[in-house]
């Protein structure tokens, strides 16, 4: 399954150009052209890398990109004409991991799409697969499939699913799934763990109200029930 890559930036006709190079490499490729759309995308579907603009319609990159530093750790580059090395530290310095100023020739782009994606997903690296039933899910490449087909997850979704597929066979507290999943501070409602659970019971459960996998253990929190 190719790497999908999410372009954000508010030049239609460059993302357009982008879009058809990176593709051409063998890459999926979605765009979004302010951050309303961005965030809506980023809840429904799963990324690899995000190319972001720093200047958008209707907020800046460096705030879109400390949002998503509170729920996923996917691979950012900025892109932008603001040069000034104030830009790139700040860049830096809230979770993006490279910097590239505009104009930029699209094989030098192509080269730190590559470098940043080898970086982070490896092409040596073993895999973490863990399958349960007829789904395996693929920690490292963070892909889900179903009777062999993909699963469309949220950021969210695939972080809690990872995080119950890394303590499988293990009792997991709600607090700590909280905690762990949406971050320590934050200010989430239980009721928003239940529903992400549903969400992830519908998606991959042959019996959705009856799970077989995804279980709800009395009084303490969830698990992921995996035979060995």
């Amino acid at each position: 399954m190719p790497k999908q890559i999410l372009i954000i930036d508010d030049e239609e006709d460059l993302s357009f150009i982008i879009s058809e190079m990176l593709e051409s490499y063998g890459y999926g490729v979605t765009c979004a052209h302010d951050s309303e759309s961005a965030f809506e995308l980023l809840a429904e579907n799963t990324y690899h890398l995000i190319l972001l603009d720093i200047n958008l319609p209707d907020t800046t990159g460096f705030e879109l990109c400390r949002e998503l530093r509170r729920i996923s750790t996917v691979p950012v580059i900025f892109a932008s004409a603001r040069t000034s090395e104030t830009d790139r530290v700040t860049g830096f310095d809230i979770g993006g991991d490279d910097y590239l100023p505009k104009p930029y020739s699209m094989k030098e782009l192509l080269s730190r799409v590559n470098a940043l994606i080898r970086r982070t997903y490896g092409f040596n690296e073993e895999e973490k697969i863990v399958t349960f039933g007829n789904v395996s899910v693929n920690i490292t490449a963070r892909t889900v499939t179903r009777n062999g087909g993909p699963v469309s997850l949220s950021l969210r979704e695939f972080d809690l699913l990872a995080y119950l597929c890394e303590h499988k066979n293990t009792a997991v507290p709600k607090e700590k799934l909280l905690a762990d999943v949406w971050g320590a501070f934050s200010m989430v409602e239980p009721s928003t763990l239940t529903v992400h659970i549903r969400w992830l019971r519908e998606k991959l459960e042959d019996e959705p109200a009856k799970p077989q996998f995804i279980k709800t253990v009395f009084k303490v929190g969830y698990m992921l029930e995996v035979a060995e």
